[in-house]
């Protein structure tokens, strides 16, 4: 398995921390309605929750560009860098979401962005 590869795990496993740092200590929270749960969240709680709905917005073109990298023979070294780049981004985002630091957020948001699509074009570098 490629560092690459363990990115996209732990890229996967992303949200569900998000949500349980919304989860943990919540008063009344209701396992058999999780979603209106969390909908009636505020401060923190929202925005981990929110921060969960993007990671999973953001992780499949992650792993595509994952996979699409490999496929096409990519440098090895730079798929690594760059897939580790993007798991540091959006640990850096989630906290930045559940800190309230939105400019912060969204330079990282870039970050991991870029990194994606940096990750997918990279097999059209020769190397």
């Amino acid at each position: 398995m490629t560092v690459a590869y363990w990115c996209v795990l732990i890229a996967a496993l992303l949200p569900v921390i998000a949500v349980g740092i919304a989860k943990a200590g919540g008063e009344r929270y209701n396992n058999r309605d999780p979603r209106a749960w969390l909908d009636k969240q505020h401060g923190y709680r929202a925005r981990a929750a929110a921060a969960q709905a993007n990671g999973f917005e953001a992780f499949p073109f992650f792993a595509a560009a994952v996979i699409v990298a490999h496929l096409t023979h990519a440098r090895q070294s730079w798929l690594d860098l760059l897939a580790v780049v993007f798991v540091m981004a959006r640990i850096t985002y989630v906290a930045c979401y559940v800190c309230d630091w939105h400019w912060a957020r969204s330079l990282v948001w870039f970050v991991g962005f870029f990194a994606c699509i940096a990750i997918f074009v990279l097999g059209a570098v020769p190397g």
